[in-house]
């Protein structure tokens, strides 16, 4: 496969492309910085440079190049309401116009479980960066795209169990890093998943299998 990590030098973004590169797949990316691109380039990993707040859905369809997937892993975590706005909201709009543009069907959203740390006073900054996540969820599921919604646990870093638990919904624990791009790098490798929104926690199910039993249409 070919595909564009917008986030691609982020925690989640940065080692889906490294899984997905271990698959054989080529890698793109959008990034700030030249020394970010620079570091990708030794990975393999044609990033383009970028400010996604700052271009048009044209310019930023015209970095997809021949792209058979979009993945969506940028985020604010829940800083000031102005940059929540410009990449969670604007940013993953302006995404989905992009691909539509580009003609790139399928799109891979990194979203969040919506009742993560809801028995805290989260602050009105962090509530509001829940409410924009819930309506680009919204908004990407009536894109006419081939959408797909992962919303992960609390993100750790450090190895991956190489085991999940993966579905419909979930109970908001924790799962690394590592296993959520496992995790994304299987999805997008299965054409039969598609139209879903699926959360994730750790858990005791390989990834393969916890994949393989959330296909929901036909197909080979």
């Amino acid at each position: 496969m070919d595909v564009f990590i917008i986030g691609v030098s982020g925690g989640v973004g940065g080692l889906l492309a490294q899984k997905l590169r271990a698959r054989g797949d080529t890698v793109g990316g959008l990034v700030r910085r030249d020394d970010q691109r620079e570091e990708l380039a030794a990975r393999g990993v044609d990033a383009r440079v970028g400010d996604l707040s700052g271009m048009t859905a044209e310019e930023l369809a015209a970095l997809f190049g021949g792209a058979d997937a979009i993945v969506f892993s940028a985020g604010s975590n829940g800083g000031s309401r102005e940059v929540t706005k410009a990449v969670d909201g604007d940013g993953v709009a302006k995404a989905t116009e992009a691909a539509h543009l580009a003609g790139v069907g399928r799109f891979a959203l990194v979203s969040v479980l919506p009742e993560s740390w809801r028995e805290r006073d989260l602050g009105e900054e962090v509530e509001y960066y829940f409410a924009v996540k819930k309506a680009a969820d919204v908004a990407l599921s009536r894109s006419g795209l081939d959408w797909l919604i992962l919303r992960p646990a609390l993100l750790l870093d450090g190895p991956g169990a190489g085991t999940v638990s993966l579905g419909p919904a979930e109970i908001h624990g924790e799962i690394t890093r590592e296993d959520v791009a496992a995790t994304l790098a299987e999805l997008l490798h299965e054409p039969r998943i598609g139209r879903q929104i699926l959360e994730l926690d750790g858990g005791t199910t390989p990834i393969g299998e916890a994949v393989r039993a959330n296909v929901r249409r036909t197909g080979p």
